[in-house]
């Protein structure tokens, strides 16, 4: 069984606390206080497995707790750190909070290994606090609590390109005749319930990966049928090969079949509605003369907007070689990035993580900019993508969260003064 989507509560380790002791030593009248400190707690960590490609395994474990630190002991002894737990998720996993449903990592392209959850610090023995005043502290740092999420993680397929269409227009049989991908493939709706993948090999070209995307059906944006989990899986794909029937044997107008297509896609999501298309009019071996040529009619409706309309055989092999080698020119033109989402949600603000971080905000006479410094904020900076409104947004979040800004203020920050961030210099304004 494919399985597209899962829920799952994934939980750090709690920091050991610090011990409290003292050295009782033959001949030492009064010795000084000597517990350790505790072990720090274990991080939750995905990784990509290039083997999985699914998310059944999620099904039967949906808990994921990660080791605690274990307490410092008697003579400076340090616990010993919680072990990490490892997730391992197929390539094209998006994982989000589960409540909001925010992206919190795409793990794709070079997200190869995350850390969404560090383990809680390990508290300090009461050897720390001893002072001239204080030679016998009676007490010592607990460790950080744990940190913990719901997560809902998706599979969206990786594939250069996306077949789409209503149900039983062929698409399984041209994914079987141009890819190695082998299709279960029947003559009735819904045939395919899971996204099939092949590899196009071209001669001559690098070729490219090809997604058969279960059939939709009217409503499908909304949720009717399999819509939704259907529909994500085109999410990454560069070029949409959308196969109708141009035969109409099953009664419907392909060029009405079309437009159902195109709403059902813009309706679930604008952007995925402006990808390259290209029609691959298909079972042209079914089409009789009398009543015109129905090719002609979906030419003659979709190549003035642009899209282009190949008529195919999918079960004879007739005009797919030329489908196929514009599709390869299509992204030869629109180059080799993929689809990434953006984070939208950062655990580290979020659960407060990185609370206890330290950052220091001070203004620079000479340059005449205020600095802000710290891990903290240099690690959000290494994930966030400021070109991106939503991703400047989100790091706008993160400074007001932290009590960056407020510090800003407090230093009597205006409109329009430079704020400068690890080389990266900003405008502030209210």
């Amino acid at each position: 069984m494919f399985a597209d989507r899962a829920k799952i509560y994934v939980r750090s380790g709690k920091g050991g606390d610090g011990h409290v002791s003292f050295r009782h030593e033959k001949f030492v009248a009064a010795g000084g206080p000597d517990g350790g400190d505790g072990g720090r707690g274990g991080d939750v960590i995905f990784v990509v497995d290039e083997g999985l490609n699914t998310l059944i395994d999620f099904r039967h474990i949906r808990k994921y707790k990660a080791q605690d630190g274990e307490p410092g002991g008697k003579k400076n002894c340090r616990g010993k750190d919680g072990k990490d737990i490892v997730i391992k998720v197929p390539p094209g996993t998006v994982i989000k909070e589960a409540e909001t449903g925010k992206v919190i990592m795409d793990m794709s392209g070079e997200n190869r290994r995350f850390v969404i959850l560090k383990g809680g610090r390990g508290g300090s023995g009461n050897q720390h606090y001893a002072t001239s005043t204080m030679q016998a502290p009676m007490y010592a740092q607990p460790g950080r609590p744990a940190k913990e999420l719901e997560l809902m993680l998706e599979l969206k397929v990786i594939a250069d390109v996306g077949l789409v269409g209503l149900p039983n227009v062929g698409k399984s049989t041209l994914l079987s005749r141009v890819s190695n991908a082998k299709p279960k493939i029947a003559n009735y709706h819904f045939t395919t319930l899971n996204p099939n993948l092949g590899v196009v090999d071209l001669d001559g070209t690098k070729g490219f990966v090809m997604a058969d995307i279960p059939g939709l059906i009217e409503g499908a944006s909304e949720g009717v049928g399999l819509g939704h989990e259907f529909l994500r899986h085109i999410e990454r794909t560069k070029v949409i090969i959308h196969i109708v029937d141009a035969a109409g044997t099953e009664g419907r107008d392909p060029i009405e079949d079309i437009y159902t297509i195109n709403r059902e896609l813009e309706a679930y999501n604008p952007d995925i509605a402006k990808r390259p298309q290209v029609i691959a009019a298909n079972k042209i071996d079914a089409v009789y003369d009398g009543d015109g040529n129905p090719v002609e009619a979906i030419k003659a409706e979709f190549e003035p907007r642009g899209i282009a309309v190949y008529p195919i055989s999918a079960v004879s092999g007739q005009g797919v070689r030329e489908l196929l080698y514009h599709v390869n020119e299509m992204l030869e033109g629109l180059g080799k990035e993929m689809t990434v989402f953006e984070p939208e949600y950062f655990p580290e603000t979020a659960v407060n993580q990185d609370a206890e971080e330290p950052y220091t905000v001070e203004y620079d006479r000479e340059e005449d900019e205020y600095v802000v410094e710290g891990p903290g904020v240099e690690k959000m900076l290494g994930y966030t993508n400021l070109d991106s409104e939503k991703g400047f947004r989100f790091f706008q979040n993160y400074l007001k969260s932290s009590g960056i800004l407020k510090e800003l203020e407090a230093l009597g920050i205006e409109d329009g003064d430079t704020v400068r961030l690890y080389g990266h210099s900003f405008e502030y304004y209210k």
